[in-house]
């Protein structure tokens, strides 16, 4: 009886590895209300951070995602379009953040908010998804931490 609750505890674990390994993100895309919409890898992320900056806090290094909307060219084509944008970050999980335009631009919180591929000077393991988006500024830094970073996709609020 031990032998097979152990048997079947080693294949979930093989399975959960696996699972976990098929999330690992290795490239992002950014659409949705953008003129320009981006598939950035690992290599394309380090060169926007080197013509950019790249930014850092608590230990990451990445580019500000002020940065890559910026270079995105988010729509600015309806009445107060930019007061009503948001962006979603999707995690290949599922698991998703949320931030308003007017949160990134006109608040210090922008500054701080990084898609990350570099933690205290190493690159994300598979556990972060080798891609990672991180709120520097929150005070509850997991809320908004989208490990396995896939998708970024800037919305409006309907008028």
């Amino acid at each position: 009886m031990r032998l097979g609750f152990l048997l079947l505890a080693l294949l979930a674990g093989a399975g959960l590895a696996q699972d976990r390994q098929s999330l690992v993100s290795s490239r992002v895309t950014v659409a949705g209300e953008v003129r320009r919409e981006l598939t950035l890898t690992l290599d394309d992320l380090r060169d926007l951070a080197r013509r950019r900056g790249e930014a850092e806090g608590r230990g990451y290094a990445g580019v500000r995602l002020t940065d890559i909307l910026d270079e995105a060219d988010v729509r600015r084509d309806a009445r107060h379009a930019l007061r009503r944008s948001y962006v979603v970050a999707t995690a290949g999980d599922g698991f998703v953040a949320v931030f308003s335009w007017s949160e990134l631009f006109d608040t210090p919180i922008g500054a701080g908010v990084l898609v990350a591929y570099h933690r205290d000077g190493q690159p994300l393991r598979d556990g972060e998804g080798r891609i990672a988006l991180v709120s520097l500024a929150d005070q509850r830094p997991s809320t908004r931490h989208v490990k396995w970073l896939s998708r970024i996709e800037v919305k409006r609020v309907p008028e």
